[in-house]
């Protein structure tokens, strides 16, 4: 099989655990990689960040080497500033997460890249948005700039995928209680929203979410059936998905819901995981999986209505779900060559 060979657009958090990531497993090869930061500085965060559980070296004083490639580093501002044929890269991820819109990450393309792979949901449509475990059957090899979403959506998408196929589901509210995130200030500064000029580290901040806008992308039968908002609260890592559902049916219980949780994680053990123990946020750090089930937490209205929770190490999560949709497109990708050629 093939190596993929990677670009990566901004080497933030998430940036960072796909590299990590990449030197973990064969089939990827990261190859070049842009970033304001200095290479030395960059190398050091890939080992501080995990207690120095790896080693990358700098060589030339513009290459970061390890088990994930050999990468050469370049500055860029924007999308259409690498050229990225130079590199013969497969996909370049945008993992910026400021340039969301379509006429952004086509520049990549102009610049030479196969394909864009953008590390968070779209400003607005773009081919495909891809949530493992729920619509990864659909792509096509034609889609060119393609989303894995975002960790809120992929834990959402996951469960009301589950609950509706089981119980049917006629509304949907969520509540995403998120880690602050690198572009809040730690101490209050003008911004431009008033309640994110605010400080991370001392306040809950009531937020927005993309992800109700984008769930009928991916879950048609959720148009005009999905709100949500949002929390940024004071730690660094580990998320909550709050999810309130209204089931078609009276009948479903606790007991049933939990249930179909465990068959869903016996199905996608590599998305899905059901937390026996009475967790809290920084017990899923570190944490792979899309979804981390709170069995303890299921509860039901004396109606149709139910409160879930799910679990997730935002950025790490994030970070997999990437790889696993690249993955995908690539296997889809070999198997059509490999046919073609028979």
């Amino acid at each position: 099989m093939s190596k993929v060979r990677l670009g990566i657009m901004g080497f933030g958090e998430i940036g960072r655990h796909i590299y990590r990531l990449c030197m973990e497993d064969d089939m990827f090869e990261v190859v070049a990689i842009s970033d304001y930061g200095k290479p030395e500085i960059l190398a050091y965060l890939i080992e501080a960040e995990v207690k120095g559980r790896i080693k990358v070296t700098i060589e030339d004083g513009n290459f970061i080497n390890s088990s994930a490639g050999r990468a050469r580093m370049v500055t860029g501002g924007k999308p259409g500033d690498i050229p990225w044929d130079i590199f013969d890269v497969d996909v370049v991820i945008d993992a910026t997460g400021i340039f969301k819109h379509k006429k952004d990450l086509e520049n990549h393309l102009k610049a030479g890249a196969p394909h864009v792979l953008l590390s968070t949901l779209p400003a607005e449509e773009i081919d495909r948005i891809v949530v493992m475990g729920v619509n990864d059957h659909t792509i096509d090899l034609n889609d060119r700039i393609v989303s894995a979403g975002s960790a809120t959506t992929n834990a959402t998408a996951l469960m009301l995928k589950f609950f509706n196929e089981r119980f049917g589901v006629d509304y949907a509210m969520l509540t995403t209680v998120h880690s602050y995130t690198s572009d809040q200030p730690l101490r209050d500064k003008a911004g431009i929203d008033f309640r994110r000029s605010r400080s991370a580290a001392e306040n809950i901040i009531p937020n927005e979410t993309p992800t109700p806008r984008w769930i009928p992308y991916i879950l048609p039968e959720f148009k005009g059936r999905i709100e949500g908002t949002a929390l940024n609260v004071p730690i660094p890592n580990g998320s909550l998905l709050d999810l309130t559902t209204v089931f078609r049916s009276k009948d479903v219980t606790v007991d049933l819901v939990n249930e179909l949780m465990y068959e869903a994680a016996a199905k996608l053990p590599d998305l899905i995981q059901v937390a026996e123990d009475p967790i809290v946020s920084s017990d899923v750090i570190n944490n792979r999986h899309a979804v981390v089930f709170d069995k303890l937490a299921t509860m039901k209205s004396q109606g149709r209505m139910f409160k879930t929770l799910v679990w997730y190490h935002t950025a790490l999560a994030q970070a997999c779900r990437i790889l696993d949709v690249i993955r995908t497109y690539h296997l889809l990708q070999e198997k059509t060559q490999k046919g073609g050629a028979q």
